[in-house]
């Protein structure tokens, strides 16, 4: 088996966990030279082509199309022709510890892929396919109303999961393992309608309460109701309906029944409903999230709990800053500068002026990293998500460097082509919704990050200038911090630099 290789799901970036895998480039059988595409793999962020680690022949492909695999996870077999299908078997189920699919598997079977570890067959009549030692297990169990699915079934520490009593005490009546369920409530917490959607997502059901016979209402009453406080319409109207003022409430002035009390009574205690018409069921449509969509879910749930945001607010005087970008692009060839490309440039001289917003906090370690050059990360939109390509050392780049990197980071972004090196780590991040013509939002620090600068759109605005009211262009500009590391006043002299720069760009060309 010495002769026998595997090709294996890359780490890409320090972040990446796991890799979809969209399309082979080679059929099974077919040799490849070292450094030849073998596939196409998609993470969260990007997705990549793999080149192949050396040179042979694919044996076999493990993995399929749109299977999810871990980081180190096999993808394919490579192996001179000598090896035979069961040195293959053999080798898989010792890399693994369990049965591996066999090239003669029969029509009856099918490979199901079970996280952290290797494929393992199963009939492909079977509804769910469940993991080695869960198979004695049956799929679904009763309790009263309930039906568990097997896949939900364990006990809970009490403390040991965030969530409702109700939701602890049920579950624990049920024999439901509250770990391997999703909580919807303020920071993750588990209540007892998330334990009704995990059961109904994998085919159990839930008790529905007995519905109450309404069909019939409380019998009209037969007592003299002429010594019952009423107005004369409502006891002409009681007349004529054959209401007894008994059954109406009292709600009209001095304790007296009105024609109001007498009307909702008409349909109460005459058994006469109300006509309501039926209200059509809205139609939705059910979308799985992406990877990158659970990623940027993961990351800002994570920093929203764990770091505590503040955020100071600022206006910038844009004159003066684009009568300069207009001279710039108008007199040097081939460079046409942004607002955002100067804005780029702004923050990382401003982040070596006040070199304590350029900061990384690890959380694992209780360490604050500061650093020497502003890597500034930069928020582009996609069609599934963001992603933050980082312009490096931007405090050393000019002008011209900062718009061609940017136009270069956003084009490879969208097309999903970015390394990862490109758009993981950053000293600072920027976001940008002003091309939007949002005027001001808040924004949330994309960790390890400390800082992150949120701008709206430059406006014409009436300000006092020189104490007359002007007519100037002006931007809202929003700081979030983490408390951690960054205070009020560290933060307030970074916006104050910054405004310096702004308000006097030439200052950024020196």
């Amino acid at each position: 088996m010495s002769n026998i290789r595997v090709i294996e799901v890359p780490k890409w970036g320090l972040s990446m966990e796991e890799g979809t895998l969209n399309a082979w480039l080679i059929e099974a059988g077919e040799s490849f030279a070292a450094h030849q595409a073998l596939c196409e793999i998609e993470t969260s962020k990007i997705a990549n082509v793999l080149e192949a680690p050396f040179a042979g022949v694919l044996r076999r492909r493990v993995a399929e199309p749109g299977q999810t695999i871990p980081v180190g996870g096999v993808l394919g077999v490579a192996a001179d022709a000598s090896v035979s299908e069961a040195d293959i078997d053999a080798f898989l189920a010792g890399r693994t510890g369990s049965t591996a699919p066999s090239a003669s598997a029969t029509a009856s079977e099918a490979v199901v892929s079970v996280p952290g570890s290797a494929p393992v067959t199963a009939p492909v009549t079977a509804p769910v396919a469940a993991a080695a030692g869960a198979a004695a297990k049956p799929a679904v169990v009763a309790r009263g109303g309930w039906q568990i699915p097997a896949g939900l079934q364990g006990s809970t520490e009490v403390g040991a999961v965030f969530a409702t009593p109700h939701a602890v005490r049920l579950a624990q009546h049920l024999n439901i393992d509250l770990g391997r369920v999703a909580g919807s409530g303020r920071e993750g917490r588990i209540a007892v309608r998330d334990l009704e959607a995990a059961i109904l997502a994998q085919g159990g059901r839930i008790e529905t309460p007995a519905t109450a016979d309404t069909s019939r209402g409380p019998q009209p009453s037969r007592a003299d109701d002429s010594q019952v406080p009423a107005t004369s319409v409502a006891r002409r109207l009681a007349a004529s309906l054959g209401i007894n003022l008994h059954d109406c409430r009292s709600t009209g002035s001095r304790g007296r029944v009105c024609k109001e009390d007498v009307l909702a009574a008409q349909g109460g205690v005459s058994g006469v409903a109300p006509v309501v018409e039926a209200v059509p069921e809205s139609v939705f449509e059910s979308l799985p999230m992406s990877g990158m969509r659970k990623a940027i879910a993961t990351r800002l749930q994570a920093s929203k709990r764990n770091a505590p945001h503040f955020r100071l607010n600022i206006d910038l005087d844009l004159e003066n800053l684009l009568a300069v970008r207009a001279e710039i692009n108008r007199t040097v060839p081939a460079v046409k500068l942004s607002v955002n490309d100067l804005l780029i440039k702004a923050c990382a001289l401003a982040l070596v002026k006040v070199p304590d917003v350029n900061v990384q906090f690890d959380e694992a370690s209780q360490t604050v990293r500061r650093f020497a050059d502003a890597d500034i990360a930069v928020a582009v939109a996609l069609p599934g998500g963001l992603i933050t390509p980082i312009i490096r050392a931007a405090n050393r780049q000019s002008l011209a460097q900062i718009s061609s990197q940017m136009l270069s980071l956003a084009t490879r972004a969208k097309a999903g082509t970015l390394k990862p090196e490109e758009f993981q780590g950053g000293t600072f991040s920027i976001s940008n919704l002003g091309m939007l013509g949002v005027r001001q939002f808040d924004a949330i620090v994309n960790p390890p990050q400390a800082a992150i600068l949120a701008i709206g759109a430059g406006e014409q605005r009436v300000v006092a200038l020189a104490g007359q009211p002007a007519v100037r262009m002006q931007m809202s500009v929003s700081l979030a911090c983490d408390h951690r590391v960054i205070d009020g006043a560290l933060g307030a002299t970074f916006l104050k630099e910054l405004k310096r720069l702004v308000e006097s760009p030439a200052l950024m060309l020196v």
